[in-house]
């Protein structure tokens, strides 16, 4: 434990690179989005000790807490403002055909049928007056394989 508290008084630089190092692995290797605001502020501290802030182990924990706090703060509002609500991730086909026009390509019978979107058809069930082969319906939902569809 000698040698750690040496390094530290040689040259806390290594201290705080090697923590804000280890965060971000941990980050890149388990995806979480919440490591990487307090390995930014390991940067930052790194950076201070290495300008030769006196702070002293206390205050660089400070300053790292505090920086961790308004990192995170700032890049969850961020998000919000680019990202506002729940949208639906782009990767995620299923969502992305709920509101959009889709084909009957069967017939419905007793609430259930099969239309064409983007690029495939789906089972699709409906509620109501079933549309004929040929026709425009609006996609309400996705449940597993099959769509909810109505007319419009």
């Amino acid at each position: 434990m000698d040698w750690l508290i040496d390094l530290y008084s040689a040259q806390p630089f290594w201290i705080w690179l090697a923590i804000g190092v280890a965060l971000l692995a941990i980050e890149v290797s388990m995806t979480t989005e919440w490591l990487l605001w307090p390995a930014a502020a390991a940067g930052v501290v790194a950076v201070l000790t290495a300008l030769g802030l006196p702070l002293g182990w206390t205050g660089e924990l400070i300053v790292f807490a505090l920086l961790t706090v308004v990192f995170t703060v700032l890049a969850r509002r961020l998000i919000k403002r680019i990202n506002p609500g729940d949208a639906a991730d782009i990767n995620d086909r299923d969502s992305r055909l709920v509101g959009h026009r889709a084909q009957v390509v069967q017939a419905f019978a007793e609430g259930r049928g099969r239309v064409f979107i983007s690029g495939s058809e789906w089972a699709a069930e409906i509620e109501g007056e079933a549309p004929m082969v040929g026709e425009s319906v609006v996609v309400e939902s996705v449940s597993g394989s099959r769509l909810k569809v109505r007319v419009g």
